[in-house]
């Protein structure tokens, strides 16, 4: 424990030099091209680690999906080619294209409903800190309580699962919900719709209660009410909370894993892709598999990237 201690100490002290060492070399820089000089000090350091951390691996993954499954043949797009070819596949790509369209829409609609419902009420700040609760939770911990919540057990036994209770309190046979494909994606799918909701409902309250008052008193003036008011003043003004959400929750339902792999381990017609993408890299044994379905992920993720990019860009 001691000899830990102290290399923890001579870590932080050897940081310490190196950023004593860095910002004496540049407050020595003179002269005309100065600013370019303590500009690269200062900024050096982390465009290296992002390109050790980041862009070197990207390389070395697009470089290994051409490699085969095992990740070390001759160039070939076959990694590819089995992606768009095998059932179990194409059945993850069409199950990871439901999470992303269904997750954002649901989890804003939910999220903004609630914001407008409870904005300005006596309640408000208890009502948002239960909605908001499951964003302090994991998603591996949300997936075990919503495990629970889908438990099965014989009509005729004792219930764990709350809905399958539900079920036998109303008559009706328990049900093995995870199991019951294709609508087993649609149960884990409310798992991150319930996760989601909170942030949406967060952020969108908060530009709700940026839009001066003065603008909806004017249109309340000129007979706007309800509807009217919601769709001409109150969603043009929180367009762009609107899109930085809808990007933010699309982009993690792309990536989900940990309800998936938690809830079903990918069985039942439930898996995705990011699913997939762990299962060949380290239980399969097809690393090149693998690399191929993380690069096709990140050629998902990047046309929501560059589109938030431009439309922050024309906000500010």
């Amino acid at each position: 424990m001691a000899d830990k201690f102290i290399q923890l100490i001579l870590a932080i002290a050897m940081l310490a030099v190196v950023v004593a060492l860095l910002l004496g070399a540049a407050s020595l820089a003179r002269g005309r091209h100065g600013d370019r000089v303590r500009a690269i000090f200062f900024v050096g350091p982390t465009v290296a680690l992002v390109a050790v951390g980041l862009v070197w691996p990207t390389i070395l993954t697009i470089e290994k999906s051409f490699r085969g499954l095992a990740g070390t043949g001759s160039v070939s797009i076959s990694n590819y080619v089995a992606i768009f070819t095998r059932g179990d596949l194409r059945t993850s790509i069409i199950n990871t294209a439901v999470w992303v369209l269904l997750v954002p829409l649901l989890a804003i609609a939910i999220g903004l409903l609630y914001a407008i419902i409870v904005d300005r009420t006596p309640v408000e700040a208890i009502a948002k800190t239960l909605i908001f609760l499951p964003m302090a939770i994991s998603m591996v911990g949300a997936s075990v309580i919503w495990k629970f919540v889908y438990e099965y057990k014989p009509t005729q036994a004792p219930q764990i699962g709350l809905l399958n209770q539900v079920l036998k309190s109303f008559g009706f046979e328990t049900k093995q919900f995870l199991i019951m494909s294709p609508w087993n994606n649609l149960f884990l799918i409310v798992v991150m719709i319930w996760i989601q909701a909170g942030f949406a409902m967060t952020v969108l309250s908060a530009a709700i209660k940026a839009i001066p008052d003065e603008v909806i008193e004017a249109a309340k003036i000129d007979g706007a009410t309800g509807w009217s008011l919601f769709r001409f003043i109150t969603l043009p003004s929180i367009r762009s909370s609107l899109i930085m959400v809808l990007t933010t929750i699309a982009i993690a339902a792309l990536k989900v894993f940990d309800i998936v792999r938690t809830m079903t381990g990918g069985n039942f017609g439930t898996s995705v892709v990011a699913n997939d993408f762990y299962s060949s890299s380290f239980t399969q044994n097809q690393p090149g598999l693998g690399s191929a379905l993380a690069v096709l992920l990140f050629i998902l993720v990047s046309p929501i990237i560059v589109y938030n990019v431009r439309q922050l860009r024309q906000v500010s």
